[in-house]
């Protein structure tokens, strides 16, 4: 698995998350948590080119607000 990046804030329903250093997945990517639970697929990715921000639209099951400073990763 590779890492996405740390959610940092819910804005409009949506998880965004600051991607690392090492790139960001692409559009329809399957991100998890630490644990393996799926927590949704990337929509967007924004921002700086070399930290850019990923949206993640969450799994149905998923509560966002328990997103916030997790790190998630790409499947």
């Amino acid at each position: 698995m590779k890492r996405v990046g740390e959610v940092v804030r819910i804005a409009q329903g949506l998880a965004i998350v600051r991607s690392g250093d090492d790139g960001y997945p692409g559009f329809g990517t399957e991100v998890v948590t630490e644990d393996l639970a799926t927590a949704g697929s990337v929509v967007d990715v924004f921002g700086p080119v070399e930290n850019p921000y990923v949206a993640v639209t969450p799994d149905d099951e998923v509560r966002l607000p328990t997103l916030v400073g997790q790190r998630l990763y790409a499947r």
